[in-house]
C-alpha cells in the first residue's frame, strides 16, 4: 500500500534516511559523511505537514519499506518557463532488505499518478553519478536525461 506519510512514520523514515546517506556515502565519500542523514525529525515534521512536500510511504505488513520525498514546484514566477506546475522527487529510497522486489516501481508510479492529478507538467529528479543502478531503475520508468549538473572539486581531501 502506497500512502501519504504521517508523524507516525518519521522514526522509519530516518532510519532510511540514514541507508540513503550511506549508499551515497559509499559513492562520493568525499562529499557526504557516512552515518549522518538529510533531515532531522524535526525537519521530517515540518515536510510532511506540508501539502507542497507530500511524502509517500510503501507499507506492507505494518512495515515501511520505502518513501518518496517529493516536492510541487510552481514555475508559473518563471518569466522564460511555461507557467505550469513541475513535480521533483528529492528522494526515492527502499529499504536495503526489500531493494528489487519491485517497491520503488510501485513508489514510483504512485508519484507518477499523483502528478497527473496534479496537472504537474513533468517529473524531475537528480541522480549521482556514482549511482548507475539509480540511473538504470529511471531511466527502466521512461525518464530521460534532462540536463547534466558537472562539477570541478577545488579542494584535496
Amino acid at each position: 500500500m502506497i500512502r501519504k506519510a504521517t508523524h507516525n512514520d518519521i522514526p522509519r523514515i530516518l532510519e532510511l534516511l540514514s541507508q540513503v546517506n550511506d549508499v551515497h556515502a559509499e559513492g562520493r565519500p568525499d562529499f557526504f559523511i557516512k552515518g549522518k542523514r538529510k533531515y532531522n525529525e524535526e525537519d521530517l515534521l515540518k515536510i510532511i505537514n506540508d501539502d507542497t512536500t507530500p511524502v509517500f510511504v510503501c507499507e506492507e505488513n505494518d512495515d515501511i519499506k520505502g518513501y518518496a520525498f517529493c516536492v510541487i514546484q510552481d514555475l508559473s514566477q518563471c518569466d522564460n518557463l511555461r507557467p505550469d506546475k513541475s513535480l521533483y522527487i528529492d528522494d526515492i529510497c527502499v529499504d536495503e532488505n526489500y531493494r528489487r522486489h519491485g517497491v520503488g516501481k510501485k513508489l514510483y508510479e504512485h508519484v507518477v499518478q499523483f502528478a497527473k492529478e496534479e496537472k504537474c507538467f513533468n517529473i524531475t529528479l537528480n541522480v549521482w553519478a556514482k549511482n548507475p543502478g539509480a540511473q538504470a531503475f529511471y531511466e527502466s520508468m521512461g525518464m530521460t536525461v534532462q540536463k547534466v549538473c558537472m562539477e570541478q572539486i577545488l579542494i584535496d581531501n
